[in-house]
This record gives C-alpha cells, sequence and structure tokens, in this order.
C-alpha cells in the first residue's frame, strides 16, 4: 500500500509536538540524555518521565488493543509520534522493553489475566522489564541456550542458570527469560517463555559489564532458584513467542532511530566544515554517501511498513543500519584527525576515563553488527529464509 500521511496524522502530529514541548521545557535537565551509550545519564529523572509518559497515555500507541492506560494510534500516527519524538530531542526511554516487546508478545500469546496484570502497569511507566535471551554459549545461536527451569514443590517454576548482554537489568522490575523447561530437549524444543521478578536478591544476582565507552548499561544476570509468576505462551512453546517477540524489536522505532543518526550526521558535517576537513574530496565522497544512505534506509523503512509481510524486512534494516552507523563513527574521528585521540577533560586519579560526543559514537558503534543479531546471523536468516538457500550444516 501507498504509505503517506493524511490531515488526521497530522493534527496528531501538532497535539505530540505541543505536548512534547510543554513537558521537555518542564524538565530541561533531560533532553536529549540517555540511549544507546549513554544509558547512565539522567536515569533518575527519566524514570520520572516515563511516568509522565504514561499519564499522557502515550505508551503503548502501537498496541493493538486499549484499556490499558494507553491510546491506540494507526501506524502512520506511530511513526508521526515517533518523529516527533526525536525531533524534539526527548530522553532515551527507560520502558522500551516492556512497551515494545514484550507487551505485543503479551498481545499476541498471552492470556487475559496476563495482560490485565502486566499491561497498565508497563502504559503507566511503572513497571520496567529487560530481556533474559542471549546467555555466554547462546548469543545469535539462542537455540543453544542452558538456562533451564522447573518445579518445585509448590508446583512453581524455579529459574536457574546465566544471561548476559542484558540491558537495563540493574534497573528493571522485571525479566522475560527464554528457559529450558524439558529436561535432555535440544535445540527448540522444550523450552518456556517466562516471567521473573528482579527483586529476588536471594536468587538473583546482577552484575553490570563495562564497555569500551567507561559505562555499563549491560549485564550479566546469574538466577539460582528463581521464581517466576508465570509461562506466556504454554509450558515448552517458548520458541515459537521469542521468535515472535524478535518480529516486534524492529518497526517504527527504526525510523525514530534513522533521526537521531541524522542529527549525528549533521554534526559531523558541521565539523567537517569548521576545521577545514570539508575540503578533502575523500571525506566529502564519505559524506555525501552516509547522506544518501540514510535516506535510503527511511524511504526502505516506510515501504516495509507500509507494504505486506516481509519476513526478511528486520534482518535487511539491522544489517543497512548497523553497518551505516559504524562507518559514520569511523568518519567522525577521522574528520577530527589527531584531535579525536584526545579526551574533552585532563586526565585526574577521580575522573581517569572521559569521552566526548564524538568518541562515544566510535567506541559504542563497534558493537552495531554485532549487539540485536549479528551480520552473519542476519545473512544466514536472509539466506535461508528469504532466498530458500540449503541451511547452514550444524
Amino acid at each position: 500500500m501507498e504509505f503517506g500521511f493524511g490531515d488526521e496524522d497530522e493534527t496528531f502530529r501538532s497535539e505530540a509536538r505541543a505536548w512534547l514541548g510543554e513537558h521537555i521545557r518542564a524538565h530541561p535537565g533531560i533532553a536529549g540524555r540517555g540511549g544507546p551509550g549513554s544509558e547512565h545519564e539522567a536515569s533518575g529523572e527519566r524514570q520520572q518521565w516515563e511516568r509522565e509518559l504514561g499519564s499522557g497515555g502515550w505508551i503503548g500507541l502501537g498496541w493493538r488493543e486499549g484499556g490499558y492506560g494507553n491510546r491506540v494510534a494507526t501506524l502512520t500516527q506511530q511513526v508521526v509520534w515517533a518523529e516527533e519524538y526525536a525531533r524534539a530531542r526527548a530522553p532515551g526511554r527507560h520502558g522500551h522493553i516492556g512497551e515494545n516487546l514484550l507487551a505485543p508478545t503479551l498481545l499476541a500469546h498471552g492470556t487475559d489475566e496476563q495482560r490485565r496484570r502486566y499491561l497498565p502497569p508497563i502504559a503507566r511507566g511503572e513497571e520496567l522489564w529487560c530481556q533474559g535471551y542471549s546467555e555466554p554459549g547462546a548469543g545469535s545461536d539462542l537455540a543453544s541456550l542452558r538456562t533451564s527451569a522447573v518445579r518445585d514443590g509448590d508446583g512453581r517454576w524455579r529459574v536457574s542458570g546465566q544471561k548476559v548482554w542484558t540491558s537495563l537489568a540493574h534497573q528493571a522490575d522485571w525479566c522475560f527469560v527464554l528457559a529450558r523447561t524439558e529436561p535432555g530437549s535440544r535445540r527448540h524444543h522444550g523450552l518456556s517463555f517466562l516471567l521473573v521478578p528482579m527483586d529476588q536478591p536471594a536468587h538473583i544476582d546482577v552484575r553490570p559489564i563495562q564497555q569500551l565507552t567507561g559505562t555499563s548499561e549491560f549485564n550479566e544476570v546469574f538466577f539460582d532458584g528463581a521464581v517466576a509468576e508465570d509461562v506466556v505462551g504454554g509450558e515448552g512453546d517458548g520458541w515459537r513467542v521469542a521468535m515472535g517477540l524478535l518480529g516486534f524489536e524492529r518497526g517504527v522505532s527504526t525510523l525514530a532511530q534513522q533521526i537521531g543518526f541524522q542529527e549525528e550526521l549533521s554534526v559531523l558535517v558541521r565539523d567537517a566544515v569548521a576545521s577545514g576537513a570539508a575540503a578533502d574530496p575523500v571525506i566529502a565522497d564519505r559524506i555525501v554517501r552516509l547522506w544518501a544512505e540514510l535516506r535510503t534506509m527511511r524511504w526502505n523503512a516506510l515501504r516495509t511498513l507500509g507494504g505486506a509481510e516481509d519476513r526478511g524486512a528486520p534482518s535487511v534494516a539491522k544489517l543497512l543500519w548497523g553497518g551505516w552507523h559504524q562507518r559514520l563513527g569511523e568518519l567522525a574521528l577521522r574528520v577530527r584527525g589527531a584531535a579525536a585521540a584526545a579526551g574533552p577533560h585532563d586526565w585526574a586519579p577521580d575522573a581517569p576515563y572521559e569521552l566526548d560526543e564524538q568518541q562515544r559514537l566510535f567506541l559504542f558503534s563497534r558493537a552495531d553488527t554485532i549487539y540485536g543479531g549479528s551480520d552473519e546471523i542476519q545473512r544466514t536468516i536472509i539466506a535461508e529464509r528469504v532466498l530458500g538457500l540449503p541451511r547452514e550444516a550444524l
């Protein structure tokens, strides 16, 4: 179908823009704070921001059902909100995992009771979630996971094992965990999708992972008999539920991400002009290529949002933006030249690790082609599921 914005969408845009402008002005310290590589910034204020979004009904626009404290918006209105949110330099979201991953999964696979219990606190911005998928030996190859869950004498599931690269686990109230509930099962068989409260200090140990940027938004999480409150989709059906969730991971938010990319590219161009680096024909050529590729990514995102089901679209999108953002980070430092090696502040024993925004961009973007599904895995998905090539030998 043709993707475009109508009069109702523009009215919605005006409402969203006015609300964001008013509320961001009331919190001058949060504009542009947070996000990948900067999740440590203004954490307390951003948690309050989640509750303000909830009170305004702005959490859960993409849910197909209302009645949980959320507005229900059309696809084009969801795009409008994502664009205006990014343009307003609103802070990085704390609650996006619950809103954009767990909630659609509960709407698709959960029971009415589970929806009534878990969706309203997400819509109010009160309960934060993290995702318990990857393990030390099961990252891109998720089916190799070893975390297990067994029933105790009271019929409750007890989860034991280790998850890694768990975003915001140190702040989350809940974690949805993919665990093996059928002893002796292999690969994608015998898995269940469990909802685990994180406030179990005797049974859950969260250990932050320090990244190249010096920050720690990812974590290792160790479960030692932690109680799971619910199973989504039924016992043993976790793989189907988990794969459905991954389909929600890349959607409207891609367009908002691209607006953030545009701002980063604009900063790079300003730096190149100010330093004279833009006069270098090689650098000028790379800037133009980045601009053209970003425009292409936008039109591709709009095409896949407004078009028919495309099994390869999420993998193509990940390949496009991961490599693009990494090249942007590399060029940002090349534009700076030798000055890129120096931090914004002099070294001191109490502050030995300081980065400016461009240095953080370069370092964090090194992971763009790995996290969220490595480039190699995305190419395998396209080859097998879209092109119909023979499956890779195990």
